[in-house]
C-alpha cells in the first residue's frame, strides 16, 4: 500500500501545478464546473456566476458532463494540460454530475491527472467511488477540527436530507472530514487538506488540523489567506508574516504548498501565467 501511493504521489507531485511549485508555471490546468449545488453554507463563501472575480465558488456558467468533456479536449488540443479538475463552483460530492464527467473522462483522456476538491461532508460514502471511476487526487477544505472554533466558520449542513446547525452541525462535519480524508488515501488518492487562516479565529489552530490529518493519511497542506466576503466581510484578511508564520509550523508536521491562485471553478490554463491563465469568461478566441 505505501509503495503504490508513493507511486502515485511521485506521479502527482511531477506534473501537477497544484502540488509541485516548480512545475506551477509550466504545466496547466482545467477546472470544470460542473458541480453548482453545495451542501453546507461556510460563512466566508459566496459562490455566484460572473465573469469578474477571480477567486473560488465562482464560473462563469455551469456545464453538463458532455460540455465539460468538450471543453477539456479542446483545452488539451491547445496547451499543455496535465490536470482536470471539478472544483465547484458548489461541492463536487453533491453534485452528480461530477461522477458523470469522472466517468467519461475515463473514456476520453485517461491519460490525464484526475481531481476534484470536497468540503469533505460526503467523503466517506463516495471515496471509493471515486477511486473506481480513476480520480488520483482529492483537496479536503478543513478550517477546524475543534467544534468550538468551527462553529464560528459554517452556519449549517445538509446532510442525508435534513439540515443540521451549530455544534450538531460542526461534529458532523468533523467526523466526516477526517473520516474521508483516512478512506481517500486508503483508497490509494493523494489527499490535499486546505486550510482557510482566518485571523482570530483559526490562526493557532491550523497546526492542529495539520498534525490530525497527517495521521489520517494526507500528503500535502495548502495554507489559504481569508477571502472577507459573506458574514466575514469584517474579518481581516492575514498578512504576510500571519500566513508564513502558520505555514511554517505546519511545515514541520506536513509538507506545504506555497503556490496557490486560487482559482476560479471554471480557470484553465496555466496557474498565474497571465497570457495562458484562463476562465470561460474571457476564453481566447482560439477556443472557438
Amino acid at each position: 500500500m505505501a509503495e503504490h501511493k508513493g507511486s502515485r504521489f511521485a506521479h502527482i507531485t511531477k506534473a501537477h501545478p497544484c502540488f509541485n511549485e516548480k512545475m506551477h508555471d509550466k504545466v496547466g490546468r482545467a477546472h470544470v464546473p460542473v458541480a453548482p449545488k453545495c451542501n453546507i453554507f461556510c460563512n466566508f463563501c459566496t459562490r455566484d456566476i460572473n465573469n469578474e472575480e477571480d477567486r473560488p465558488g465562482v464560473a462563469s456558467c455551469v456545464m453538463d458532463a458532455d460540455a465539460a468533456i468538450k471543453h477539456v479536449n479542446d483545452v488539451t488540443a491547445e496547451g499543455p494540460i496535465s490536470v482536470v479538475g471539478v472544483a465547484g463552483p458548489g461541492d463536487s460530492l453533491a453534485n452528480e454530475e461530477t461522477f458523470k464527467f469522472f466517468e467519461k473522462m475515463a473514456e476520453e483522456q485517461p491519460d490525464l491527472i484526475k481531481c476534484m476538491s470536497t468540503n469533505g461532508l460526503l467523503l466517506p460514502k463516495y471515496a471509493d467511488r471515486l477511486a473506481e471511476l480513476g480520480v488520483n487526487s482529492v483537496t479536503v477544505t478543513i478550517n477546524a477540527i475543534d467544534p468550538d472554533i468551527a462553529v464560528d466558520i459554517y452556519s449549517f449542513i445538509k446532510y442525508e436530507g435534513k439540515i443540521y446547525k451549530g455544534y450538531d452541525a460542526v461534529k458532523i462535519l468533523i467526523q466526516n472530514q477526517l473520516d474521508g480524508v483516512e478512506k481517500a488515501a486508503a483508497n490509494g488518492m493523494v489527499v490535499k487538506v486546505n486550510s482557510v487562516l482566518i485571523p482570530g479565529l483559526n490562526d493557532e489552530h491550523i497546526v492542529e488540523i495539520a498534525k490530525e490529518v497527517k495521521k489520517r493519511g494526507a500528503s500535502l497542506m495548502n495554507i489559504l489567506p481569508l477571502i472577507p466576503l459573506a458574514k466575514m466581510k469584517h474579518y481581516s484578511r492575514p498578512d504576510c508574516s500571519m500566513m508564513e508564520s502558520v505555514r511554517e509550523q505546519v511545515e514541520e508536521i506536513i509538507p506545504v504548498f506555497r503556490a496557490c491562485t486560487q482559482c476560479r471553478a471554471d480557470a484553465y490554463g496555466i496557474p498565474g501565467k497571465k497570457s495562458e491563465d484562463h476562465h470561460l469568461g474571457m476564453t481566447p478566441q482560439s477556443h472557438y
